[in-house]
């Protein structure tokens, strides 16, 4: 696909084929934009295809971000093109008591979370700041403003999303590219279970609609807001406590994180 010679936007979205990510790819997909949707399994694809068949062209592109290749393989499938958004939303966690994770799942989660980030962002920024114009949107999560015991790379991983985001907002102000960091709550997607969280009261929580959330960050993005906590209610009384000593923040985190007992 390719959207030279079109007046459409276009977008980038990783981590789309579910949950928020999916979701993102379809409010993008509501509001004009062609789409290149990047995730590591074979669903990308079927996003790619219910789109299309609505009307949104759109290009699956089925890589591990996790790796250094993988992210440039999805560099060399923009192509050049002129991106107008790209939504580094791209995650995994890994759920469990530090001293007892897999060391290999940890930094796996180290390398998508954080090192693909980055070199996403190092290579798709040159073009929109020549441009004058772009939008950057990174999804983080509340675990970003509070310790979080029990998933403590996913956490910490979301805190160097949430900081970097911020730093790189600062950098490019007057450059016509805004970055904008989307906070969400518990949210109803594979993401416990994939984490190995679905023993844990956060996992057993009633969780907010990925399509509220992917809304939510989309209008955050095109008012070139620096951040949004979307979803319920209750994930802006979460943000609030971020004001709250450390070890208190993680000692009320721990109690939704925590393994539960098996009987």
């Amino acid at each position: 696909m390719s959207t030279t010679g079109t007046s459409r936007p276009f977008a980038v979205v990783t981590g789309a084929s579910s949950g928020i990510g999916r979701e993102l790819a379809n409010v993008l997909a509501e509001n004009g934009y062609d789409l290149l949707l990047c995730a590591e399994d074979a669903g990308v694809a079927d996003a790619a295809v219910a789109l299309t068949a609505a009307g949104t062209p759109a290009e699956p592109v089925q890589v591990d971000l996790a790796t250094y290749d993988g992210v440039e393989d999805l560099v060399a499938a923009i192509d050049n093109r002129q991106v107008d958004v790209v939504a580094l939303n791209a995650g995994i966690g890994v759920g469990g008591p530090f001293l007892e994770t897999d060391l290999d799942a940890d930094l796996e989660l180290i390398q998508l979370n954080v090192a693909s980030v980055v070199h996403l962002t190092k290579r798709v920024l040159p073009g929109m700041v020549s441009a004058g114009r772009g939008r950057l949107l990174y999804t983080a999560s509340l675990a970003s403003v509070i310790p979080g015991p029990y998933y403590a790379t996913y956490s910490a991983s979301r805190a160097f999303v949430l900081n970097f985001a911020q730093a790189v907002r600062h950098e490019l102000a007057d450059t016509g590219v805004t970055v904008t960091a989307l906070l969400p709550g518990p949210t109803d997607t594979e993401f416990f279970d994939r984490a190995g969280m679905t023993d844990t009261r956060v996992g057993h929580m009633s969780k907010d609609d990925p399509a509220e959330v992917a809304r939510d960050g989309f209008e955050a993005l095109m008012a070139g807001k620096d951040h949004v906590v979307a979803g319920s209610a209750r994930n802006r009384v979460m943000f609030s406590s971020k004001g709250l000593p450390e070890p208190a923040k993680a000692a009320v985190h721990a109690r939704l994180t925590e393994p539960e007992e098996q009987e």
